[in-house]
């Protein structure tokens, strides 16, 4: 997930000033201890952007529950900039002791890609644990346009080629690659403009200066909710839960275009099978916590874990699906 902002951003920080404050309190006996030992000190997660965005806020609410099943402090590390790739070489080179995990996911699978070289690989030198959180991307236009569904934006973009534009934020980012699958899924001539964060993406949609925005819900939300913005279609293979009643791409015409994003943690390669097992099953227990699951929702996520293995054939997979794309976007390697 990448750099979330506005309304949303807002209401994860007031979050997380609750979080910081729990955080300090004296850990709860622990409920359950694997084979090794493990935990027995605190737990560092690398997290590759600043504090505040959805990614950021969903790994603190697990951690904090981490915290009281296991005894021991999870303790975020916010390590952003260098499209993450800093705080990737982190966890990819730390003791594999299961005393360092680092926050990985969709944007893990997309730098392979994207990047000439790195500095990790990420199918050799980490150990998938879990999946933490699913999410879908929104795409919205202005309330009061033209543009109300997917064959709408079809129809115009065909009628005109290369005048409509998208919006997306940070090229490279998983919102601009959705821009850019929904481009070449529809064979469609459109101009594509990014912008720094969601809130300028926001600003040039109501103003009109970009037709159709691509981007999470979380920083959309409050503007489709004051009826300034419109949700035309989510991302993903089923209806969001938090917005039943969009859409999806997928049902409204584009039947092989989803895209849905993931955060998940991985342990540094070479860290005990044991541990990464018993964490796998930690997070997977502590995702299905009600507190955490009416908090996800808010942010349209689906806080779900997988086993590690089936964290691993997902980033297989999207290596090979992203990896398509900016080929054939043309998309110049960073």
């Amino acid at each position: 997930m990448q750099g979330i902002l506005g309304s949303g951003y807002r209401r994860a920080s007031r979050w997380l000033v609750l979080l910081a404050g729990i955080a300090c309190a004296a850990p709860a006996p622990a409920d359950a201890q694997s084979p090794l030992g493990y935990p027995n000190r605190p737990v560092r997660i690398l997290v590759p952007y600043g504090p505040g965005g959805v990614a950021d806020t969903t790994v603190r609410l697990l951690a904090q529950k981490l915290n009281e099943r296991l005894g021991q402090p999870f303790v975020i590390e916010n390590r952003p900039g260098a499209g993450g790739i800093m705080a990737a070489k982190a966890g990819a080179t730390a003791p594999p002791d299961g005393y360092t995990l680092a926050l990985t996911g969709n944007g893990t699978a997309i730098s392979t890609s994207l990047f000439k070289t790195l500095p990790y690989d990420v199918l050799r030198d980490f150990k998938s644990v879990s999946v933490m959180a699913w999410l879908d991307l929104t795409i919205a236009t202005k309330a009061d346009g033209p543009l109300k569904t997917v064959s709408d934006i079809a129809a115009a973009a065909k009628k005109d080629p290369g005048k409509l534009n998208f919006g997306t934020i940070a090229p490279g980012s998983t919102q601009h690659l959705s821009a850019e699958l929904f481009r070449l899924t529809g064979d469609l001539k459109v101009q594509m403009v990014t912008f720094r964060t969601t809130p300028d993406l926001v600003t040039a949609l109501l103003r009109g200066d970009v037709d159709v925005g691509f981007d999470y819900l979380a920083g959309l939300r409050s503007q489709i909710n004051e009826k300034l913005l419109r949700a035309v279609a989510s991302t993903g293979e089923k209806r969001s839960p938090s917005t039943p009643d969009v859409p999806t791409v997928k049902e409204s015409g584009m039947p092989d275009y989803v895209v849905t994003s993931w955060n998940a943690v991985s342990a540094p390669a070479g860290t005990p099978d044991e541990i990464v097992q018993f964490l796998s099953k930690e997070i997977n227990e502590a995702l299905k916590s009600p507190d955490i699951q009416a908090k996800a929702l808010q942010f349209g996520l689906d806080a779900r874990g997988t086993t590690p293995e089936e964290m691993q054939a997902r980033m297989r997979a999207d290596i090979e699906k992203w990896g398509a794309v900016i080929q054939k976007a043309g998309l110049e390697k960073q």
